[in-house]
């Protein structure tokens, strides 16, 4: 008999519930996926017909990874609702890669890289007892964390804009937000669940009213039009490679955070082996994927998990509608140029509480264990110097621009590394 429920993994939900869901799954990620590539390509002055050919890419190689994820070739593969994009952790390392060896550099250090984070995947059932739930659970609040400034950019206007922190953007923001809240709390059924796709929609009429936002990049854009692989060669430079992979090793921290998030906030769980297991050597894979398509490393993207642990909708289908959309949007540009136009302000108005979810999945995955004792001071350590170094980079000034790429971003890595070491060293408490 056919499970017809939006929150069990294996549910089927008829379409006119999954289509809405999947979308909002992809309008919280949509801008986030392009805008790696477009920054790395600008700097490296690629040329325009190469850029959008490499834009398409990324909605192609996002859509295509988001399935495996879901629904699993052999071992690789999560089978949970995670949605994969192009990862900003890169973008840093990348630009300084592509100034030195151009994008064949880049795009060996990401084969090579994409290879060594699936040998990592492959060791997880080994390496798994470093990761107690007190350990996931500092990963998961310092991406949380981590993004709550991005969130806000975005309600702002994206950083940037013009007309940053305007009045009409932080208003848009809010009434996006308002909606949300109104039909998450009081509501049930699809418009429950599918709030955020609502409150986006709702913005985004609101801002065609009052001229907000332009159409024209959707009349430019072809009906059809097929990405191409190899736009690009590959080039090994030792140096190049070993920056990429410890970059990589950031990206399967990450995904360890956002797995634990969305079984925790979707099924009241701790991820299993086998969905780490999986889950990581499909991200390895599907960068190599990425790599022969001449774009930036994929990886499971924290603004989804927030998706899965606000709504509770945990259906695999769900998000394999979303990745459609997202495939399609490769082979016809209007449809993704439609998602591009959706202002920044809009899109904040529902990220600020998506992000927000993403910590609150990190509390319960640490208050798993009374928080006394060893495990106060691995949290507190680990969120003091993690997330204090990520709200201060210019701490580490003096360090080396490789020691800065690597723990001075937003800090996750620091405070994972700092978490992992103290559960090894410190004595466990006394009964």
């Amino acid at each position: 008999m056919r499970n017809y429920s939006p929150y069990h993994i294996d549910g089927i939900p008829k379409l006119s519930e999954a289509i809405p869901l999947g979308l909002q799954h992809v309008l919280a990620m949509f801008v986030s996926n392009l805008t790696p590539v477009i920054i790395v390509t600008g700097v490296l002055n690629v040329p325009m017909d190469v850029k959008t050919n490499l834009i398409q890419a990324c909605m192609l190689i996002a859509g295509i990874n988001t399935l495996v994820q879901a629904y699993t070739i052999g071992p690789v593969g999560a089978r949970l609702p995670i949605v994969v994009g192009i990862s900003f952790t890169f973008v840093p390392v990348a630009i300084s890669i592509g100034t030195k060896y151009g994008m064949e550099g880049i795009l060996g250090a990401v084969m090579v890289g994409g290879l060594f984070e699936a040998c990592i995947g492959l060791c997880m059932k080994k390496i798994r007892r470093f990761f107690p739930p007190v350990v996931t659970g500092v990963v998961v609040l310092s991406i949380g964390l981590s993004l709550i400034p991005v969130g806000i950019n975005s309600f702002a206007g994206g950083v940037g804009a013009s007309d940053f922190g305007s009045l009409t953007n932080l208003g848009l923001g809010a009434a996006v937000l308002t909606v949300v809240i109104i039909l998450k709390q009081f509501t049930k059924g699809i418009t429950s669940t599918g709030s955020v796709f609502i409150g986006t929609v709702f913005g985004f009429i609101v801002a065609l009213i009052f001229g907000l936002t332009d159409l024209s990049p959707i009349k430019e854009m072809p009906f059809v039009s097929i990405p191409k692989p190899l736009s690009y060669g590959f080039a090994f430079h030792a140096d190049a490679i070993f920056a990429m992979m410890m970059m990589f090793i950031v990206s399967a921290v990450e995904t360890v955070g956002d797995m634990s998030g969305v079984t925790m906030g979707g099924a009241g769980r701790e991820v299993t082996d086998r969905e780490l297991s999986g889950g990581i050597m499909a991200d390895g894979l599907g960068c190599v994927l990425a790599s022969i398509f001449s774009i930036l490393p994929t990886t499971s993207f924290s603004q989804n998990t927030g998706i899965v642990t606000m709504t509770g909708v945990m259906s695999r289908f769900v998000v394999g509608v979303g990745a459609m959309f997202l495939i399609a949007g490769a082979f016809f540009p209007k449809l993704g140029a439609l998602l591009t136009v959706v202002p920044s302000s809009v899109i904040g108005g529902s990220l600020v509480m998506i992000f927000a979810m993403i910590f609150i999945s990190g509390v319960n995955l640490i208050t798993k264990e009374p928080l006394r004792g060893k495990n106060a001071v691995i949290l507190s350590v680990s969120l003091g110097v993690g997330y204090g170094l990520g709200a201060v980079p210019g701490a580490l000034v003096n360090f080396p621009e490789s020691i800065r790429l690597i723990f001075g971003g937003s800090g996750i890595v620091v405070s994972a590394s700092i978490a992992v070491i103290l559960n090894i060293l410190l004595p466990n408490d006394k009964k």
